[in-house]
């Protein structure tokens, strides 16, 4: 697991660069427009991927023989024996379609994780206010048990601190309390036990790269959380959260965002399917 969670971290280097370019536009566009755009290209590379790694021969096959035996059901409806060997022709065939969509699926799950991903810092939560409070967590390893670490938050000009820390000995987590101050992209650094780490923050209006949490090493938290260096396995800091709000929006906002991508990918494939010669 931790090999597999070392290729995710090399790969979101790569997707990391990849987000602050190709989707550079979402900081100046309107959000539903920018998701719109996204999603347009995701379906199109989804479709081409889908036509050169299935069987569409064989698709094809099948397609046209659920075809004619649905026009069977329309013209032998009176005979019991034509109808049932239709159906079970009918339903054989929509077993063996996805079937046969089950290797471009396996093809397209990474590459789409990887860039929701990346979409997930735009869309789902919005930077701080100058002036606004939020909540930043420290979780500490499991091994820490009652030696606890001296962990203090060194003075920033972009946030200060305004209650903590608290420690919370049952989840092992110490709690701050921050006030944003300064519009930008800034560090947060805390001092543990004389060793410093630091933690993203980011602070204005509009549309900012917002990382919410500096992960453990764990494959699905690099994962879902790919902007900032996970923690080592032995590091006694094993993840730093800070609770930005969510963003509100049907199409750019937190969750609503997804939900979008996916219908407005999968209309704009649906749309491309004939022009491109994809049977699905």
């Amino acid at each position: 697991m931790v090999f597999f969670a070392q290729i995710i971290i090399w790969v979101n280097v790569l997707m990391n660069a990849f987000g602050r370019f190709f989707l550079a536009p979402i900081a100046v566009l309107p959000g539903w427009l920018s998701n719109m755009i996204i999603s347009a290209v995701t379906g199109l590379f989804l479709l081409v991927i889908f036509k050169y790694t299935s069987n569409q021969r064989a698709i094809g096959k099948i397609r046209d023989d659920i075809k004619a035996h649905m026009l069977a059901l329309k013209l032998f409806r009176d005979s019991i024996s034509v109808t049932l060997h239709a159906e079970v022709r009918i339903f054989k065939g929509a077993f063996l379609l996805l079937f046969h969509a089950i290797p471009p699926m396996l093809v397209m799950i990474l590459p789409v994780s990887l860039l929701l991903a990346q979409m997930s810092l735009w869309y789902q939560s919005r930077p701080l206010l100058p002036g606004e409070l939020a909540v930043m967590t420290v979780k500490l390893n499991d091994n820490v048990e009652g030696n606890w670490p001296t962990v203090n938050v060194e003075p920033t000009s972009a946030a200060e601190v305004t209650v903590g820390p608290v420690r919370v000995l049952s989840k092992g987590e110490i709690c701050w309390e921050i006030k944003a101050l300064e519009n930008g992209k800034h560090h947060i650094t805390l001092n543990v036990n004389r060793h410093q780490i630091e933690k993203d923050l980011a602070i204005g209006d509009g549309f900012m790269r917002v990382s919410s949490t500096r992960p453990a090493l764990n494959w699905a938290n690099i994962l879902m959380n790919p902007a900032e260096k996970p923690f080592a396995p032995d590091s006694i800091v094993q993840s730093v959260t800070i609770d930005y709000p969510d963003r509100l929006s049907k199409t750019s906002g937190a969750d609503w965002w997804l939900i979008y991508f996916f219908i407005a990918s999968m209309v704009f494939a649906f749309i491309s399917r004939p022009f491109l010669k994809v049977r699905i």
